[in-house]
């Protein structure tokens, strides 16, 4: 383990029972002769492709690079030409399609070094992968197509396994290789992707014709056979054997010097309570998405001997540099309570950051970026990510749970070598690396906040969700009935994906349901900027016929209900007042402002929930916090309060049917003769919690098609 500086790391040891090192999966083939045998030769790659990266013992997300050489028509001399299927940038070998292949000329590729001297040029080669498109083929190639171009193999792999990458950031790693495989599989000293490492591997290949492959130090595998099959076996094989080997290794030893922690057994709620305050304390001109992970890896790895000097080293692995930073954040677990700490230790980590760009950067390196952690590791605990949304947090954590069993493997077998501190910089600065970021579109206007909605799973409240969701904030569905909100979840995650929504059973009346509902998406999101108070009943009765428990559970729900929720989402929302401050928004009622013969539980406490909102605007206003209601009026269509007594119960009321006529009745009362539906007081909700209404507290909106009797001024 080679030393460097580490940023702020302590810790209480402990004697702990030694434990096994956890040892690598050993990958087996996938690969069924039933579904290859009927396939084309793009299809064939497509297929390995898909099994390679869809297995994450043979490579993580969006890693690796697969290619095959094949003979299409040109389209425009109708003659027969060979051409580079490769994987285009920025894709993902598990779950691309055809069209996320690049497809170029093999032969202008080829004379391509022609323009060529030297390392210096590795830059300009990329500005020439456009010219040697086949087919007007719009997929762009990536960095390492001269990986695959200038080595003249037919089926070429290039993948970056856990098993690979800890012999490749070893320093007994090449010592592994040549005993794992002898001169089957050759080693090759770092080199960063480009046109260097392409010429470096052809070279090697032309001068080891037996060679099958080559190990890339710090960097993975690259492997080559003359078919689709043979490659794919070849590739998963070569990763088991070095699976094997490490696990040998590791036999009957600890990992990284033994344990010195043990986790924490309230290791959630400890996670729940730190990530907010972590993310409020982050700089930058957006907020944060959090990510919590306490497997059995990570805990593994944050609770060892070696840990604090294992993590200031940071990654080796290029593919998981760019997604976790120089290095993690690592925070003493005794002081986790004082927010002083945590402040210092950020700032810390800032100026550690800043030194780091000062130090590396070149007279062209684009401007320093977010100097803020990506990844947080505290001992008993686990592993925290912060970034700009939820997928990206959450790959970012997966990537560090990379780099750990990369340390695991390379520790059995000798030193943990990081990348180089210069390379890691010219690899996160580097000018193409900024190019395809600037390429990136604006981020929606809701990315990077978190919205809690409670009754989420009714049409006011999904509806609300569904429009957060759609400009792209993370929403925590809060709902009394468990099953129905975990349905509409599921829904939503199939809309706007798996990442961005979660959901919880909460009844706004039990305060320890309310608090665990907060917890959870402090826990799963790293803490909130949005509520939307949304959970309600109906009821309808004259003045004695109304109970006590009737009278008391319109209270329960429309009053005290947005009372706790609003009460344990306050301390959340004032985590981000530096950050710009945060929105409460209550979902009120026309009977709150207007009165209603024959309801006057509902009303009275619906008007007691409006005037809660007035009282805690005037509260919030010095924290950030703004607070504003939406009251409706006849929201029946989608309305799961209409969908019982409350409906019957009106109809009788108003002398009318309880079907289309009790519609009919609610539309032509309305002054715009107009049907209000979930939507509409979702577009007024989204209004006030986003930055389009930042000056506006205290206010109530109207959606009601024009009630006179509603009118607050």
């Amino acid at each position: 383990m080679k030393s460097a500086n580490a940023i702020g790391f302590a810790m209480n040891m402990q004697t702990l029972p030694a434990r096994d090192a956890i040892p690598f999966a050993v990958p087996s083939s996938r690969w069924e002769d039933r579904l290859a045998d009927a396939m084309g030769e793009s299809e064939l790659l497509l297929y390995r492709s898909n099994l390679l990266g869809s297995d994450l013992t043979v490579t993580n997300f969006g890693g690796g690079n697969t290619s095959a050489k094949i003979m299409e028509t040109d389209p425009l001399t109708g003659e027969q030409v060979e051409v580079l299927w490769v994987k285009g940038s920025g894709g993902d070998i598990g779950s691309m399609t055809l069209d996320g292949f690049a497809t170029l000329y093999e032969d202008k590729l080829l004379a391509l070094e022609t323009h060529y001297e030297g390392e210096q040029d590795d830059d300009k080669m990329v500005g020439f992968l456009p010219h040697c498109t086949f087919n007007l083929n719009s997929r762009a190639a990536s960095i390492d197509t001269p990986l695959h171009s200038l080595l003249p193999y037919k089926h070429i792999d290039h993948v970056h396994p856990d098993a690979i990458i800890a012999l490749a950031a070893s320093s007994g790693g090449e010592a592994a290789t040549k005993d794992i495989w002898g001169g089957e599989i050759g080693w090759l000293p770092w080199k960063r992707p480009g046109f260097t490492l392409g010429v470096m591997i052809r070279d090697f290949a032309r001068a080891n014709p037996q060679a099958k492959g080559a190990m890339l130090a710090g960097h993975g595998i690259i492997c080559w056979a003359d078919t689709a099959k043979d490659c794919y076996a070849q590739t998963v094989r070569l990763i088991a054997d070095a699976a094997q080997y490490l696990n040998d290794r590791m036999a009957g030893k600890p990992a990284f010097g033994g344990a010195t922690h043990a986790p924490h057994p309230e290791r959630a709620d400890i996670a729940a309570d730190l990530m907010p305050r972590l993310r409020g304390l982050m700089t930058g001109d957006r907020r944060k998405i959090g990510h919590f992970a306490d497997d059995e890896a990570s805990l593994e790895f944050v609770c060892s001997k070696d840990f604090g000097g294992l993590a200031a080293l940071g990654t080796s692995c290029p593919d998981h540099f760019l997604r976790t930073k120089i290095a993690p954040l690592t925070l003493d677990p005794s002081r986790l309570a004082d927010d002083a700490y945590l402040a210092q230790s950020l700032a810390d980590y800032r100026d550690l950051y800043a030194a780091y760009y000062d130090r590396c950067a070149r007279d062209n390196s684009p401007a320093m970026r977010d100097a803020n952690p990506v990844v947080v590791l505290v001992p008993g605990i686990g592993r925290m990510t912060f970034a700009k949304d939820k997928a990206t947090a959450r790959i970012a954590g997966e990537f560090y749970l990379n780099a750990i069993n990369v340390m695991r493997g390379a520790e059995a077998i000798g030193d943990y070598i990081a990348l180089d501190e210069q390379e890691a910089f010219d690899i996160e600065y580097w000018l193409l690396e900024e190019a395809k970021l600037q390429r990136m579109p604006a981020p929606r206007e809701m990315v990077g906040r978190i919205a809690l909605v409670t009754g989420g799973a009714g049409g006011i409240g999904a509806a609300t969700a569904a429009r957060l969701l759609k400009d792209g904030a993370c929403v925590m569905l809060a709902d009394r009935d468990g099953d129905v909100v975990a349905e509409v979840r599921d829904g939503f995650a199939s809309q706007f994906g798996k990442d961005v929504v979660r959901c919880v059973t909460c009844d706004v009346t039990d305060e320890a349901q309310v608090a665990a509902a907060f917890a959870a998406c402090a826990r799963e999101f790293g803490g909130l900027d949005i509520l939307v108070a949304n959970a309600g009943i109906a009821s309808s009765a004259p003045i004695e016929q109304t109970t006590v428990e009737l009278w008391d559970r319109n209270y329960d729900v429309l009053a005290q209900g947005y009372f706790l929720t609003a009460k344990h989402a306050w301390g959340l929302l004032k985590l981000m007042k530096e950050q710009g401050g945060t929105s409460v928004v209550f979902i009120g009622s026309k009977n709150a402002v207007a009165a209603a013969a024959g309801a006057s539980a509902y009303a009275s406490a619906k008007a007691a929930a409006n005037h809660l909102a007035r009282c805690l605007a005037l509260e919030g206003a010095p924290e950030g916090i703004r607070v504003n209601v939406v009251n409706p009026d006849a929201v029946i269509k989608g309305s799961r309060i209409w969908d019982g007594d409350w409906r019957r119960e009106r109809a009788a009321s108003n002398k009318v049917d309880a079907g289309e006529e009790l519609e009919a009745h609610y539309r032509n009362r309305s002054m715009l003769k107009r049907d209000v539906l979930p939507e509409d007081i979702a577009e007024a909700a989204y209004w006030l919690a986003s930055e389009a209404s930042a000056k506006s507290t205290g206010n109530m909106i109207n959606v009601d098609a024009g009630n006179v009797q509603a009118f607050t001024r």
